[in-house]
Protein backbone atom coordinates (compact mmCIF):
# COMPACT_ATOMS: atom_id res chain seq x y z
CA UNK A 1 0.00 0.00 0.00
CA UNK A 2 2.85 2.39 0.84
CA UNK A 3 4.45 1.75 -2.54
CA UNK A 4 1.21 2.70 -4.30
CA UNK A 5 0.97 5.92 -2.25
CA UNK A 6 4.57 6.80 -3.10
CA UNK A 7 3.92 6.21 -6.80
CA UNK A 8 0.80 8.36 -6.69
CA UNK A 9 2.67 11.14 -4.87
CA UNK A 10 5.40 11.13 -7.55
CA UNK A 11 2.76 11.29 -10.30
CA UNK A 12 1.14 14.30 -8.66
CA UNK A 13 4.37 16.18 -7.99
CA UNK A 14 6.11 15.48 -11.30
CA UNK A 15 4.12 18.17 -13.21
CA UNK A 16 4.87 20.70 -10.45
CA UNK A 17 8.54 19.81 -10.63
CA UNK A 18 8.47 20.29 -14.41
CA UNK A 19 6.85 23.71 -14.07
CA UNK A 20 9.43 24.72 -11.47
CA UNK A 21 12.18 23.75 -13.92
CA UNK A 22 10.51 25.68 -16.74
CA UNK A 23 10.12 28.76 -14.51
CA UNK A 24 13.75 28.67 -13.44
CA UNK A 25 14.87 28.17 -17.03
CA UNK A 26 12.72 31.08 -18.22
CA UNK A 27 14.29 33.46 -15.71
CA UNK A 28 17.87 32.45 -16.45
CA UNK A 29 17.46 32.26 -20.23
CA UNK A 30 15.93 35.74 -20.22
CA UNK A 31 18.52 37.14 -17.83
CA UNK A 32 21.47 35.67 -19.72
CA UNK A 33 20.16 36.90 -23.06
CA UNK A 34 19.60 40.42 -21.71
CA UNK A 35 23.15 40.50 -20.36
CA UNK A 36 24.45 39.80 -23.87
CA UNK A 37 22.13 42.22 -25.67
CA UNK A 38 21.78 45.26 -23.38
CA UNK A 39 24.95 47.33 -23.06
CA UNK A 40 23.89 48.80 -19.69
CA UNK A 41 24.95 45.57 -18.03
CA UNK A 42 28.59 46.29 -18.95
CA UNK A 43 28.41 49.49 -16.92
CA UNK A 44 26.68 47.71 -14.04
CA UNK A 45 29.36 45.02 -13.87
CA UNK A 46 32.12 47.63 -14.10
CA UNK A 47 30.58 49.54 -11.19
CA UNK A 48 30.61 46.41 -9.03
CA UNK A 49 34.40 46.50 -9.04
CA UNK A 50 34.74 43.04 -10.53
CA UNK A 51 37.98 42.17 -12.31
CA UNK A 52 37.58 42.02 -16.08
CA UNK A 53 33.93 43.12 -15.95
CA UNK A 54 33.14 42.49 -19.63
CA UNK A 55 34.60 38.99 -19.54
CA UNK A 56 32.82 38.28 -16.24
CA UNK A 57 29.55 39.51 -17.74
CA UNK A 58 30.01 37.28 -20.78
CA UNK A 59 30.82 34.20 -18.66
CA UNK A 60 27.83 34.80 -16.36
CA UNK A 61 25.51 35.30 -19.34
CA UNK A 62 26.69 32.14 -21.11
CA UNK A 63 26.41 30.14 -17.87
CA UNK A 64 22.88 31.41 -17.27
CA UNK A 65 21.81 30.50 -20.81
CA UNK A 66 23.50 27.08 -20.88
CA UNK A 67 22.38 26.06 -17.41
CA UNK A 68 18.88 27.41 -18.09
CA UNK A 69 18.67 25.19 -21.17
CA UNK A 70 19.78 22.14 -19.19
CA UNK A 71 17.22 22.86 -16.48
CA UNK A 72 14.46 23.33 -19.05
CA UNK A 73 15.32 19.90 -20.43
CA UNK A 74 15.73 18.52 -16.91
CA UNK A 75 19.10 17.07 -17.83
CA UNK A 76 22.49 17.38 -16.17
CA UNK A 77 20.89 19.08 -13.17
CA UNK A 78 23.80 18.05 -10.98
CA UNK A 79 26.02 20.21 -13.22
CA UNK A 80 23.59 23.00 -14.11
CA UNK A 81 22.25 23.97 -10.69
CA UNK A 82 25.45 24.68 -8.67
CA UNK A 83 26.78 27.45 -10.97
CA UNK A 84 23.38 29.16 -10.85
CA UNK A 85 23.29 28.90 -7.05
CA UNK A 86 26.74 30.51 -6.98
CA UNK A 87 25.60 33.27 -9.34
CA UNK A 88 22.57 33.97 -7.13
CA UNK A 89 24.66 34.07 -3.95
CA UNK A 90 27.20 36.43 -5.52
CA UNK A 91 24.39 38.63 -6.88
CA UNK A 92 22.82 38.84 -3.43
CA UNK A 93 26.17 39.67 -1.87
CA UNK A 94 27.31 42.27 -4.43
CA UNK A 95 24.04 43.96 -5.33
CA UNK A 96 21.57 43.39 -2.52
CA UNK A 97 23.67 43.35 0.66
CA UNK A 98 24.62 47.03 0.20
CA UNK A 99 20.88 47.82 0.10
CA UNK A 100 20.40 46.00 3.39
CA UNK A 101 23.23 47.94 4.97
CA UNK A 102 22.20 51.35 3.65
CA UNK A 103 18.40 51.27 3.31
CA UNK A 104 17.27 48.59 5.75
CA UNK A 105 15.58 45.21 5.77
CA UNK A 106 12.34 46.07 3.97
CA UNK A 107 14.12 47.63 0.98
CA UNK A 108 16.51 44.69 0.88
CA UNK A 109 13.68 42.14 0.90
CA UNK A 110 11.86 44.00 -1.85
CA UNK A 111 14.92 44.29 -4.09
CA UNK A 112 16.09 40.71 -3.41
CA UNK A 113 12.71 38.97 -3.78
CA UNK A 114 13.43 37.36 -7.18
CA UNK A 115 16.96 36.39 -6.16
CA UNK A 116 15.68 34.70 -3.00
CA UNK A 117 12.87 32.86 -4.81
CA UNK A 118 15.24 31.64 -7.53
CA UNK A 119 17.74 30.48 -4.93
CA UNK A 120 15.04 28.52 -3.10
CA UNK A 121 13.74 26.95 -6.34
CA UNK A 122 17.28 25.99 -7.37
CA UNK A 123 17.86 24.33 -4.01
CA UNK A 124 14.56 22.45 -4.32
CA UNK A 125 15.28 21.03 -7.76
CA UNK A 126 18.87 20.22 -6.80
CA UNK A 127 17.67 18.33 -3.72
CA UNK A 128 14.81 16.56 -5.47
CA UNK A 129 16.31 15.79 -8.87
CA UNK A 130 16.85 12.11 -8.15
CA UNK A 131 13.25 11.65 -7.00
CA UNK A 132 11.59 12.89 -10.18
CA UNK A 133 13.76 11.85 -13.09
Amino acid sequence: MKRKADTMKKQLTKPLYSWACYSIAFVFLTSGTMKLVVSDFKVSFAELGLPFPELTLFIVAILEIACGMFIAGRSYLHLAVPPLILIMLVALYLTKLPILLSQGLLSFLFEARLDIVMLILLLIIWDRKENYL
